[in-house]
């Protein structure tokens, strides 16, 4: 058994913290939005603050929305890093499995581990079913023993566990995969509303695609989702378009051109600019649908 914090109790981090309490570890929990009564049922302990969690746990895990979210968590009032100051005698593990910026990411390493403590970023792929079937994709960046020390506790919350290299390279994989990842989802709505508009059955032509050399997990699953006018989260939209905000000032910094996600981008902007924030990633097909005025229309499958 180890003592485990968890702090960020969303979609994602209530699963997973679930999985890690059922494998029999102790956890010390906290959310800006409280702690979900079942977690608690299971075994999970409440704690007032990030502080707290860091006081308590040796291995503290943050899934939190955006990168100046892990900042606070960390570095603010009451944060992490309050807690690891207290500790001198025993060092800490803090594993980040938010999708942030890989640049601020090397230097919240830096600063964790000038204290003594280790850092591991290690974001997800593989969303709410991912997280609820612990079965995400888990992108590591960490050095070699870290990694060894944390990875038991990655294989209770996911199917594919990879350490990609040091601080930093999670994160940036992560980046690659979110900008794989929309474009495929926004190429899928593209290949569905013409099938639509030229008069053929869209379920069908999906049927047809997955056979062949189109198949992906996007048209499996957000196909599905366009098609059947589904588009509760899943993943955010607002949270999609941050990660692509992430790829594009990156990208910009390392003086590196990416203008298929900077359109991906956009078309996510648009969503939000509809009151799409919470609204599945697979809804850039209804943004598709304006520009083309036309609607996919309801059809037997």
């Amino acid at each position: 058994m180890k003592n485990i914090g968890f702090i960020g109790l969303g979609i994602m981090g209530k699963p997973m913290a679930g999985h890690l309490i059922k494998a029999g570890h102790r956890l010390f929990l906290h959310s800006r939005s409280g702690v979900p009564k079942e977690l608690i049922e299971q075994g999970g302990q409440s704690t007032a603050s990030p502080q707290e969690v860091a006081e308590r746990a040796d291995v503290i895990f943050t899934m939190v929305p955006d990168t100046p979210d892990v900042e606070k968590v960390l570095f603010g009032e009451q944060g992490i890093v309050q807690g690891l100051q207290s500790r001198k005698d025993s060092t800490c593990i803090v594993v980040d499995m938010s999708s942030i910026a890989p640049l601020a990411t090397i230097k919240f390493a830096e600063r964790i581990k000038a204290l003594g403590h280790e850092y591991v970023d290690a974001p997800v792929s593989g969303g709410d079913v991912g997280a609820k079937n612990a079965t995400l994709t888990i992108m590591v960046g960490a050095n070699q023993t870290v990694f060894e020390t944390v990875k038991p506790l990655f294989e209770l919350m996911g199917k594919t566990i990879t350490h990609v290299g040091e601080n930093g390279a999670g994160q940036i994989c992560k980046v690659a995969n979110q900008i794989l990842v929309s474009i495929t989802i926004e190429a899928v709505a593209e290949a569905l509303l013409f099938a639509a508009k030229a008069g053929a059955n869209p379920h069908k032509v999906r049927e047809a695609l997955m056979g062949g050399f189109a198949a992906s997990k996007a048209l499996e699953v957000h196909g599905a989702r366009m098609l059947n006018r589904q588009f509760d989260p899943g993943f955010r939209v607002e949270l999609h378009h941050k990660d692509l905000n992430i790829a594009l000032a990156t990208a910009s910094a390392l003086g590196v051109s990416l203008p298929n996600t900077a359109t991906v981008r956009e078309l996510f902007a648009a969503c939000l600019a509809h009151d799409g924030a919470k609204w599945d990633n697979s809804a850039i097909i209804k943004m598709l649908e304006k520009l083309s005025n036309y609607e996919i229309p309801t059809c037997t499958k």
